[in-house]
């Protein structure tokens, strides 16, 4: 961190390079916000790297003012991953797509995730391969008709949210590409959290997904099909605030405030270090555009855990050992147990 009187600002974080981005591409408002984030937190572009693989998103690294890695398909964590062992005095982010992340790369998030580097990574999820032109992805819609699936998807999606809690995430959050202050506000959490940070983005494709989450920002539908998580807050949504989430034992339940005589204090109230709670809030996974009632989409952050960090625990181990005096690297390889053949 550096004084406060020599913070940059975000014009600081802007490459020389024009972003390559179809017109009305909600990548724009990622790039805009992680530079307002970066120079709130008052980071030097000497000390930020930005990693990434293949897709639209990935071409993140050209276009903030830092040092950059244009790595190759699916790689992204397992570079961000080096990189933050090598340098832990590192900010490191990555910039990755639904296809990047969770299809070719799906091996390295989990276990990227689960080892608590402290990296963060931002996923831009926009439901579909949009560099090459359209192909559906892991998180493509059941039904959606692409080039590659011309009758329809019949894969069910991942749940992103649900996969990064089950691999053992320490800081899981999802955010609308339109909400920006939001936005900048959860990567300032996510760059101060120590370990790996998730902050999913649901990204419009204007080209080959154009509406995917129509049903989470159209003005007329947001209120009923949104719920943002407040620390502390009970789960409220709906004009005005006129709904509610109830629950019962484990089970969530909708509920009309005004009619039902419910008040806000009966309702579930977020903690953010709640794992159970955290775990069911994932599985608000329905689909708005269903004819049966479904529970809202939350947006915000999800679950926050106080962890080690991998690299941490890496440096503690090389100490311990040089402390002890444990022998040369071809010593330790060679372990206890050795034998000579005549």
């Amino acid at each position: 961190m550096t004084d406060t009187h020599t913070c940059l600002t975000a014009k600081d974080f802007t490459s020389n390079q024009e972003p390559k981005w179809c017109p009305g591409c909600g990548d724009f408002m990622v790039l805009q916000q992680l530079k307002n984030a970066m120079a709130e937190l008052c980071l030097k572009t000497e000390e930020v790297v930005v990693v990434s693989g293949i897709g639209c998103s990935s071409r993140l690294p050209y276009y903030i003012n830092t040092y950059g890695v244009h790595g190759i398909h699916g790689r992204a964590m397992a570079m961000a991953s080096g990189l933050k062992v090598a340098r832990p005095d590192l900010s490191v982010w990555v910039g990755t797509g639904d296809g990047d992340a969770l299809s070719i790369g799906g091996n390295h998030y989990i276990h990227t995730v689960r080892r608590n580097l402290d990296i963060n990574v931002v996923l831009f999820n926009n439901e579909i391969y949009g560099l090459t032109k359209g192909q559906y992805s892991p998180t493509s819609k059941v039904g959606l008709r692409t080039v590659t699936s011309p009758t329809g998807v019949v894969d069910y999606p991942i749940n992103t949210i649900a996969l990064t809690l089950g691999a053992g995430g320490t800081f899981v959050a999802r955010v609308m590409d339109r909400d920006g202050k939001l936005m900048k506000e959860i990567f300032k959490r996510a760059h101060n959290h120590k370990g790996t940070s998730i902050v999913e983005i649901y990204q419009n494709c204007p080209i080959f997904n154009d509406g995917a989450f129509r049903a989470f920002s159209d003005k007329e539908r947001k209120d009923d099909t949104t719920l943002y998580l407040e620390q502390g807050q009970p789960l409220v949504f709906g004009a005005n605030g006129s709904k509610g989430i109830y629950l019962d034992g484990f089970k969530p339940t909708v509920i009309d405030l005004e009619k039902s005589g419910v008040s806000k204090d009966d309702l579930w109230i977020h903690d953010e270090n709640d794992l159970i709670k955290a775990n069911i809030l994932s599985r608000f996974f329905d689909d708005p555009n269903s004819t049966e009632e479904f529970l809202p989409r939350p947006f915000g952050i999800f679950y926050v855990e106080d962890r080690f960090t991998y690299e941490q625990a890496l440096s503690a181990q090389i100490d311990k050992a040089q402390e002890k005096g444990e022998g040369t690297l071809e010593e330790l390889l060679a372990g206890n147990s050795t034998w000579t053949i005549n």
